[in-house]
């Protein structure tokens, strides 16, 4: 396992519309290993690994974003409003530590609620749950170096390093890091591809699959293959009905989410390969959520579109989890997946 790279990815800053440090990563990494690559005009990077004239353009996409937030206000006293960007649960975002990234250089934070102390909450104060746009982060700076510092739209981010405990890795931006580390490892591994492999690290999913959604129309694929993570549920107090995937059990060929049916023909072609090669694998139905592929299968009249993901604990909080050989499952079988796509017959 890279473990360098993966560590590189997880700990740069990139909220959506500003993943300059992640791009910067993945065009480092992608550029030796393809035949031409280039920024489009939203971010994404694209990077195109020649097959034979005429083969089928297979399109593998990644998001670099990651949810943060974005100024919307200075308060009296230099405290800092926040707009979220992307999908937060307020209950995961007390007592962080956060990046404000400001144009003269990035100021550590402290996020915190306007609310009381615990000391000073009756019951009903302490029951009620904390809404995200009650948010604010403390700089510790006067009211005057806040406002020649930090202006309306910059970004803010979650401060976390990676850790690993045993064989599972965890930080914030899993989602989706890992899914530009497997494609960028992928690309790395595979031995031969008879498709032509447009390899896109996307922008602004978390905001609304904008990234993958231009870049689809650009390059007008064959075949969407989209990496993401997905809901690992299997904790404490979660039903083994809801758990969607676990952790250990593979990577995992996703059937639907809520914003795409995988195409039935490529999910099986995934599921054949993995068992040829003895990868392991899980099938995953996620009711909520959705991935690049749902932002580019219904372009220029329909894609053969499909999402591979890496099982994932604690998503959209900074404890984001994985295991590492579901990881490796997965570099696995999209690099035997580049190999053999020529190979796909997605027709009905």
């Amino acid at each position: 396992m890279n473990l360098e790279l993966l560590t590189a990815l997880t700990e740069a800053h990139g909220a959506p519309g500003r993943e300059d440090a992640i791009r910067a990563i993945v065009v480092r990494e992608l550029e030796p290993l393809v035949d031409s690559i280039h920024v489009d005009a939203m971010g994404s990077v694209h990077a195109v690994k020649r097959a034979e004239s005429g083969a089928k353009k297979l399109m593998i996409a990644a998001h670099m974003d990651e949810i943060g937030f974005v100024v919307r206000h200075i308060d009296a006293g230099g405290f800092v409003r926040l707009h979220p960007l992307g999908g937060w649960d307020p209950w995961q975002m007390a007592s962080q530590r956060v990046v404000v990234h400001a144009a003269e250089g990035d100021l550590p934070g402290l996020l915190a609620f306007s609310t009381k102390p615990k000391h000073m909450l009756t019951d009903a104060e302490a029951a009620a749950k904390p809404e995200v746009e009650g948010a604010f982060v403390d700089l510790g700076l006067p009211e005057e170096e806040v406002k020649r510092l930090v202006s309306v739209g910059d970004t803010v981010t979650m401060d976390r390093k990676l850790l690993r405990l045993g064989k599972l890795l965890s930080n914030k931006a899993m989602d989706d890091r890992v899914g530009v580390y497997v494609m960028i490892e992928a690309v790395r591994a595979a031995r031969s591809n008879g498709v032509e492999v447009h390899a896109i690290a996307t922008v602004q999913e978390e905001s609304g699959l904008r990234g993958a959604a231009a870049a689809g129309a650009a390059i007008a694929p064959d075949i969407v293959v989209a990496l993401d993570v997905t809901l690992a549920n299997d904790f404490l107090g979660i039903p083994e009905a809801d758990h969607v995937t676990r952790l250990g059990h593979g990577t995992a060929i996703k059937v639907l989410d809520s914003s795409l049916i995988c195409h039935p023909k490529v999910v099986a072609h995934f599921r054949r390969l993995a068992e040829t090669n003895q990868i392991p694998y899980q099938l995953e139905v996620l009711a909520r959520g959705g991935t690049d592929a749902g932002g580019v299968q219904r372009l220029h009249g329909g894609i053969p579109s499909f999402t591979l993901s890496v099982p994932t604990r604690y998503i959209h909080t900074v404890n984001e989890t994985v295991h590492e050989d579901d990881l490796q499952a997965s570099v696995d079988l999209l690099a035997r997946y580049i190999e053999d796509a020529h190979n796909g017959d997605y027709t009905f």
